[in-house]
């Protein structure tokens, strides 16, 4: 493991796994919880948010389990019941009794989950281009979870993630191939999502009747161009859960915190400071 790398933060044991875990700032603490891409961090999913939000929050940003620089223990069956158990795991491992949530498209199903399975937990939510719903594969995501590794796969990849194409560079696509291919990273991802994938959509859904049930405060996010989670998640999480408001940014992709980073920041923060 390469301990200079930006990716990596601290190791904690949540749930019994050793974490990698991004903790910075202070005050009122929200726990981050990144998407599902091939090679994908916490640290890749939150480094332009990091920096910002924590100016006035304490921002916990973990590998999940399968991911990053988080153990990969043997034997382990990746689902959602696991992630929210990790996820709080996390939280039960800083002695947070409860946290502001901010998910990004598959964080945004483990963060609709552990609302639901454990109201108490959060405070207020975000959800970002999430998963959760229930809706049919868009070709985007089935390309994501379907990712074989190479430069050429990884550049087409970006391209359905980001609308504004000048985001993906040569270089980026060069860096995101190889940390999907870092020791580990490729074998857990391709084991979470296999053919067919529809089925793996529906899992990470949570039932409409318990989405309704949610009391929380939530911020909906979704770029209006996504390729990959289709704006109707953001509109039909919108319609069910009764105190959430909806903010969609036109002329844009999958990507929100990184082609509207400094929007994104402003809104969140604006929100969560409420």
């Amino acid at each position: 493991m390469t301990t200079n790398s930006p990716e990596i933060g601290r190791q904690i044991v949540a749930g019994g796994i050793a974490t990698n875990v991004h903790d910075v700032g202070s005050g009122v603490p929200v726990l981050l919880i990144h998407g599902s891409g091939p090679g994908v961090t916490a640290w890749a999913n939150w480094r332009l948010v990091l920096p910002e939000l924590s100016r006035s929050r304490r921002v916990i940003a973990p590998d999940m389990v399968g991911f990053g620089y988080t153990e990969r223990p043997d034997g382990i069956t990746y689902g959602i019941d696991g992630w929210v158990a990790h996820a709080i795991g996390v939280l039960d491992a800083l002695g947070i009794e409860q946290a502001d949530l901010v998910g990004n498209s598959f964080g945004g199903a483990i963060a609709l989950a552990l609302a639901i399975r454990h109201p108490q937990r959060v405070r207020r939510m975000v959800l970002m281009g999430s998963v959760g719903v229930p809706f049919t594969l868009t070709p985007g995501l089935d390309a994501a979870w379907g990712y074989e590794p190479s430069i050429e796969a990884m550049r087409r990849l970006l391209d359905l993630f980001a609308y504004d194409r000048s985001l993906v560079t040569d270089e980026l696509a060069e860096l995101r191939y190889y940390a999907s291919i870092r020791p580990g990273f490729q074998e857990s991802f391709s084991a979470m999502f296999p053919a067919p994938r529809q089925r793996w959509v529906d899992a990470m859904a949570s039932a409409e009747a318990d989405i309704r049930a949610i009391r929380h405060k939530t911020l909906i996010i979704h770029g209006r161009d996504d390729q990959i989670i289709p704006l109707s998640n953001s509109q039909t999480l919108n319609c069910w859960i009764d105190d959430s408001q909806l903010h969609v940014f036109g002329r844009c992709g999958h990507w929100v915190q990184i082609e509207y980073s400094a929007d994104f920041n402003q809104l969140v923060g604006h929100f969560l400071a409420g």
